[in-house]
């Protein structure tokens, strides 16, 4: 059954403060965000009533935003509240919640000093980002077209909208030839990240994941990793070349939206959901649910 489209269903959307019919929250067609991609944006997830790390998103969007040289002008609070209370609005307790901020169309052109920041919070049903059938045996990735940027070539330490042009691209590619998703490279050839998800690779028992020092370290990437060590498993961040996916066991990707899923191929390598992806798997559901205590 096809999706609703975004534009049009029914329930509320925090907008600029205040609360919006869902079909009302309207943006200009000329706002500068729209056209040089002057906008942050989280998204967090809903479990029982309670948005897992919260206040981590919402501190987040804020250092995204000066790094893009604006302010949000609602405080860390305001957000929290505005989440709460959008998911509470549209009746949901288990759901996908999208705060965002933006440059609005005071003024066009590259210099944006004269607009005025905009931000908005929505939520919505989106139980898994990939299928139950492709997470029960591992989502397909192939390799990406483009690679992550270098950090002194874009603000690769933002949440920022335009970062993830590289990822619709690959994603796209990827989906024609049948794969879920994309592994892509960063800038030096090594391995970075799936085009919305931070990656694990087990070999001997520990965890390898790449140092992420030109790609987001993901929350549910540093959630992960705390479980991993609370189990006494080895956990390596490195430098990972493509040359060794041959050389992994199991593989993994993590995110708020993708939580944590099993990969089963990456192009011409195999890999078979095992205890460690599985195991850690059922462990970050538990606790996002609380049912255990926070790493």
């Amino acid at each position: 059954m096809a999706l609703l489209p975004y534009d049009d269903r029914d329930g509320w959307i925090w907008l600029d403060g205040q609360f919006v019919p869902w079909r009302d929250a309207k943006v200009h067609v000329l706002t500068h965000a729209l056209h040089y991609a002057s906008s942050v944006f989280e998204g967090a997830r809903m479990y029982s009533g309670e948005i897992y790390k919260l206040r981590e998103h919402s501190e987040r969007l804020h250092r995204s935003a000066k790094i893009l040289d604006f302010e949000v002008p609602y405080s860390v609070e305001e957000l929290d509240r505005a989440c709460k209370e959008t998911a509470q609005r549209m009746g949901l307790e288990d759901c996908y919640v999208r705060p965002i901020a933006w440059r609005g169309p005071e003024a066009m052109g590259v210099s944006a000093q004269a607009t005025r920041i905009h931000a908005a919070v929505a939520c919505w049903d989106w139980p898994s980002y990939f299928s139950p059938e492709e997470r029960q045996r591992g989502v397909r990735l192939t390799r990406a077209k483009y690679s992550r940027p270098a950090p002194f070539t874009a603000p690769t330490e933002a949440k920022a909208a335009g970062l993830y042009m590289i990822c619709t691209i690959s994603k796209h590619l990827a989906e024609k030839e049948g794969y879920t998703d994309a592994l892509m490279l960063d800038w030096r050839g090594y391995i970075a990240e799936s085009t919305g998800s931070n990656i694990f690779l087990v070999r001997d028992g520990a965890l390898h994941t790449p140092t992420p020092d030109c790609f987001l370290n993901g929350l549910t990437r540093q959630t992960v990793i705390g479980l991993a060590q609370k189990k006494g498993i080895e956990v390596i961040e490195r430098h990972i070349h493509p040359d060794e996916l041959g050389t992994f066991s199991e593989v993994f990707l993590t995110g708020s939206a993708a939580e944590v899923t099993p990969v089963g191929e990456i192009a011409e390598h195999r890999y078979k959901p095992g205890a460690m992806s599985l195991g850690l798997a059922e462990e970050y559901s538990r606790m996002v649910r609380r049912q255990l205590q926070p790493a």
